[in-house]
């Protein structure tokens, strides 16, 4: 058996022929492009940031510019008409950070400079929407073929100013003007694809584009963009030793937009380079602004690890009303792990974590946002784990209490989710779901739902969380007997393909007092096996 020869990993590359000629790996991702490109129509995909959308458009573009040698031994170099080259305009909105309409038209303006002079076509009209409309007409007139319009990050000029809400709508109108050409250019236009990470309406952005087909959630497209199962044991064959396939998976496999899952392609390749486990992806651009406005709309964290929407709401991204499903879904941070159609042509979508760097790497950002110590939180943490593994329940209850002293005054004054019975559980759940521990929430039993379990290798610890005024009661932990919930973990029976056999289960009762604001009850008790 011949050795596994290493290639360079395409770090940050999104330029299809420097793959191609730099001896890198590259994901044969070519069957989606003929498939595309043969259909000839409008397409818009929606994918989170650096999960090779640029990579894909780049290489529509070398397919329609027909540079034939660039797809030797790929999947369509025998399957494409080379003798066929097309004019391809590419806009890209990826560079630099928009901070006004003018920058937009700056922006657009340089880079038509640039396609006029490609073709030798100086401009004929200053606006940009008549500048664009012309270039398309005339390209067709001196190539004789239609037009490929690829637009890259569309979105991304609004996106940068989601936090100023009147200069995001000004570059929505400005961007809404240039989009309304491909529309007005149908009969030049052969082919057009946009991509980004949002899903703007129809209505807010592209009125009046009809034939634009929306692939996002397609379950034919799912793969797209990112890595498969298959691509990981295949093409990065060479990289995997050393490295526990299992563990790679649970790091950063998991996105799904309805059919197969991938794997996040930066996560992978900068595991391969560093070879060790770590939040890459997340580090690259920490959701500050998605962080806060969970915290301004009260949301209930765990419900993060389990959220049920439909298809209307996760295609729903405008200024005027931001869904935190949608932003959570579109952005990344949660995917779909679960569909149902329960009436025709109607679908609903439970949404998840997609794995564990996103599930640590965002709890540990809204801990971050609790108490503003990161360093706290950080020991903190490693204390939350000393103590379940030692069945510490004293020093737990204690490690619990400083937390939540920990939080100072002004930050319950200052934010409005300190004010929701669901912060204390919230914040609990966090300091937990950080550690990467298996956390399973509400999860089903045959009398109810559990707050929130917590599944160690040698113990299980049941939660059942309460707020009362200033004194406990014991509420908490008696429901938990009143309702059994033990006998899930006691009686034998597999729980998600663990056995339970043999683990102590703990039940604990927390009160947390709203005056006090932190706990005041804390009630252990083994259950009997």
């Amino acid at each position: 058996m011949l050795p596994l020869v290493r290639k360079t990993l395409p770090i940050g590359i999104q330029t299809f022929a420097k793959i191609r000629e730099g001896d890198c790996y590259y994901v044969d991702k070519t069957a989606y492009a003929l498939r595309l490109a043969k259909a000839a129509g409008y397409y818009f995909l929606s994918r989170p940031r650096r999960f090779g959308k640029s990579l894909f458009l780049d290489t529509l573009k070398e397919l329609f510019e027909g540079n034939q040698a660039l797809f030797s031994g790929l999947l369509i170099a025998d399957q494409w008409d080379w003798n066929q080259r097309f004019p391809v305009l590419r806009i890209s909105f990826g560079g630099g950070v928009v901070s006004c309409r003018a920058d937009v038209r700056e922006m657009l303006h340089r880079q038509f400079d640039s396609h006029e002079r490609q073709f030798g076509l100086p401009a004929r009209f200053p606006d940009l929407a008549s500048r664009f409309a012309d270039l398309i007409v005339r390209l067709h007139e001196k190539t004789a073929q239609r037009v490929v319009v690829l637009v890259d990050e569309y979105d991304k000029p609004i996106l940068d100013r989601l936090e100023q809400p009147d200069s995001a709508r000004e570059i929505r109108e400005e961007l809404k003007n240039i989009y309304s050409v491909i529309k007005d250019q149908d009969a030049h236009i052969r082919f057009a694809m946009l991509t980004g990470v949002s899903r703007f309406s129809k209505v807010s952005l592209f009125s009046g584009l009809n034939n634009l087909e929306d692939i996002t959630l397609d379950p034919e497209w799912s793969a797209l963009c990112g890595y498969t199962g298959a691509d990981v044991d295949t093409v990065f064959a060479p990289e995997l030793d050393g490295l526990e396939r299992e563990q790679i998976k649970r790091w950063f496999n998991g996105y799904n937009w309805g059919g197969e899952s991938v794997y996040n392609p930066f996560d992978l390749l900068m595991l391969f380079k560093k070879r060790k486990f770590k939040a890459y992806w997340f580090e690259t651009g920490t959701p500050t602004f998605l962080v806060k406005l969970l915290a301004e709309r009260g949301f209930f964290a765990p419900d993060l690890a389990s959220l049920c929407t439909d298809e209307a709401l996760l295609s729903t991204f405008d200024i005027e009303h931001i869904s935190l499903e949608a932003l959570l879904f579109q952005t990344g941070y949660l995917t779909i792990i679960a569909t149902d159609e329960p009436d025709l042509g109607m679908l609903n979508y439970t949404l998840g974590y997609p794995n564990l760097e996103v599930e640590t790497s965002l709890n540990n950002s809204l801990l971050a946002l609790y108490t503003n110590d990161a360093s706290k939180n950080h020991q903190h943490g490693l204390q939350l784990r000393k103590v379940l593994r030692n069945h510490d329940l004293t020093g737990l209850r204690q490690l619990i209490h400083a937390f939540f002293a920990g939080i100072p005054h002004q930050w319950y004054s200052n934010n409005p989710i300190a004010q929701y019975e669901g912060f204390y559980a919230s914040v609990f759940y966090s300091h937990f779901a950080a550690l990467g521990l298996d956390v399973r929430v509400e999860d089903a039993t045959n009398h109810g739902r559990i707050d929130m379990a917590v599944l160690m290798p040698d113990t299980i610890f049941l939660f059942e969380f309460k707020v009362v005024e200033l004194l406990p009661n014991g509420a908490a932990l008696q429901q938990l007997k009143d309702k059994r919930y033990a006998e899930k973990y006691t009686d034998g029976r597999p729980t998600d393909g663990r056995p339970t056999d043999g683990r102590p289960v703990f039940l604990i009762g927390v009160e947390f007092s709203r005056e006090a604001r932190n706990v005041v009850g804390f009630e252990v008790e083994q259950s009997a096996h």
